[in-house]
């Protein structure tokens, strides 16, 4: 009998952990605003390492069925976060509250290492001084003119060389790794006032990049995982990874600093206008330098080649998309000019709709607080929105938002005489370069960077992809294609004659 009561007091015990459990769950996952599947103590490790191989598109999903567009996701070892999809709530964080959401900590520390003290991980008064000294040096003409005499340069001296012998010999070639050594040229020279990288794909890329390359993705991998704590641990040990992270830091470091103390021994040269003569005349110690040049050299190489590169695979499957932007761009070459190609920026456009250079972007609370939706957060939470599912839901781009519809972002002309102009979409909507106080500074010579060289190549080149699949949108740092984008060049008057 003693034996049975103890059976039925075991049994019953159970259940009641068992209701104990799944009221928890039901908890939980309410409070997640339909995010994914959470449990007690674990959070939602069971989903995030089922969809670890696809978090785009299962945040994507997540979102889209969520009734605001926000999630919450609640992670092992991690404070909670907060997704969100809803413009409302982009603003409020990018604009409106500013102040309660800076990067943060966890950030800055991800990205310390590598980015240091420089603009684009700093926050708070250390920010502020930066976003000024650039804020003033990106506004004047000069180094505006310089960067379009870089840019000339760089694309009639050794990009087009470059394709015209490829187009000659019929190579196949990684257009991705193309453009990358190209962009990276071409911030090298606005920002250190020389080139690193030769072009010819059948030589190496040069040391700073392959550095560049192992510090981006060895940070963007510690700010995906799953445990913090074990890039914590392997740092600590100096294992692996962040063995690898620390030889690249220090690679990139050394480079910069040595290029650096070179410019200040020789003395400011007559006519340099590179940012890193700029800065040293303003005066500021040499790590300040060195942090902000590589912060800009980071954000600057990889962001607009990896919009090109799903630009022009995107434009080789609508080939009457290709012939107007050829049309359009005939015989326009300068700065003015080429601001005023409509048409073509609004590809490039609604290609980073549907491929953003930066996948998503984190801040961390300061205080409590509630977004315009109605999600509460917590002080510490760390709250991201995300322009690759912004892009993607059937709320903000109606239910062809999966179409590449360049004239969606044209607006009928409001009187007879007027021409079909742009629409001024949100840049809450469309966060590609951020927006409110941490704008993006090179947002407009970015535009001009692609349409100048989408000008200069289409005009005389067409590329035939041979990449054997459609591509994987893979998020590190910024965006970048699996496995490159293996592409034929073509003259182009051989293809139309």
């Amino acid at each position: 009998m003693g034996a049975v009561m103890i059976l039925l007091s075991l049994q019953l015990l159970f259940l009641f952990l068992f209701y104990i459990t799944l009221f928890q769950f039901r908890r939980l996952h309410k409070a997640s605003g339909g995010g994914p599947a959470t449990y007690p103590l674990i959070g939602c490790l069971i989903s995030f390492y089922k969809n670890k191989h696809r978090l785009l598109d299962w945040y994507t999903e997540l979102l889209s069925h969520a009734t605001t567009n926000t999630i919450v996701v609640q992670r092992l070892g991690a404070r909670r976060t907060i997704v969100t999809a809803n413009p409302h709530n982009v603003e409020y964080i990018l604009k409106t509250n500013f102040i309660n959401f800076p990067k943060g900590k966890p950030f800055t520390e991800i990205l310390g290492d590598f980015l240091g003290q420089g603009i684009f991980n700093v926050d708070g008064e250390l920010w502020l001084s930066q976003r000024k000294l650039a804020s003033h040096e990106f506004s004047t003409k000069s180094l505006r003119d310089f960067f379009m005499q870089t840019l000339e340069r760089e694309v009639c001296e050794r990009l087009l060389p470059v394709l015209e012998v490829l187009s000659n010999e019929n190579k196949v070639v990684d257009l991705q790794e193309l453009l990358g050594r190209f962009s990276f040229n071409v911030i090298c020279k606005f920002t250190l006032g020389t080139n690193r990288c030769c072009l010819d794909p059948s030589v190496p890329t040069c040391p700073l990049a392959r550095a560049f390359d192992v510090a981006a993705e060895v940070s963007a991998r510690r700010g995906a995982a799953p445990l913090f704590m074990i890039w914590r641990v392997k740092r600590w040990l100096c294992a692996g990874s962040e063995r690898l992270l620390k030889e690249a830091v220090g690679e990139v470091k050394t480079r910069v600093m040595g290029l650096i103390q070179e410019r200040k021994h020789k003395g400011e040269e007559h006519g340099v206008e590179d940012l890193l003569s700029r800065l040293i005349s303003a005066g500021h110690e040499e790590e300040v330098i060195r942090d902000m040049v590589i912060s800009f050299i980071m954000a600057g190489r990889d962001t607009t080649s990896s919009a090109m590169t799903w630009f022009f695979w995107i434009i080789s499957q609508y080939s009457h998309v290709e012939s107007k932007i050829v049309e359009e761009t005939k015989g326009v070459l300068d700065y003015e000019s080429l601001r005023s190609l409509s048409f073509l920026k609004a590809c490039l456009c609604e290609s980073m709709r549907l491929f953003p250079p930066v996948a998503w972007d984190s801040k961390h609370a300061t205080s409590d607080d509630m977004l315009p939706d109605g999600t509460a957060v917590k002080a510490g939470d760390r709250v991201t929105y995300f322009p690759y599912g912004m892009g993607r839901m059937e709320a903000l781009w109606g239910k062809d938002w999966f179409e590449f519809r360049p004239d969606r972002w044209f607006e009928e002309p409001h009187h007879e005489n007027e021409g079909i102009m742009l629409s001024e979409v949100s840049p809450f909507m469309f966060p590609i370069f951020q927006a409110g106080p941490r704008v993006c500074l090179g947002k407009e010579m970015a535009f001009v960077q692609m349409k100048y060289v989408v000008a200069s190549v289409l005009s005389r080149f067409k590329f035939t992809i041979v990449s054997p699949q459609k591509p994987t949108f893979v998020p590190l740092l910024t965006a970048h294609m699996a496995g490159g984008l293996r592409v034929l060049v073509c003259k182009r008057e051989k293809v139309e004659n």
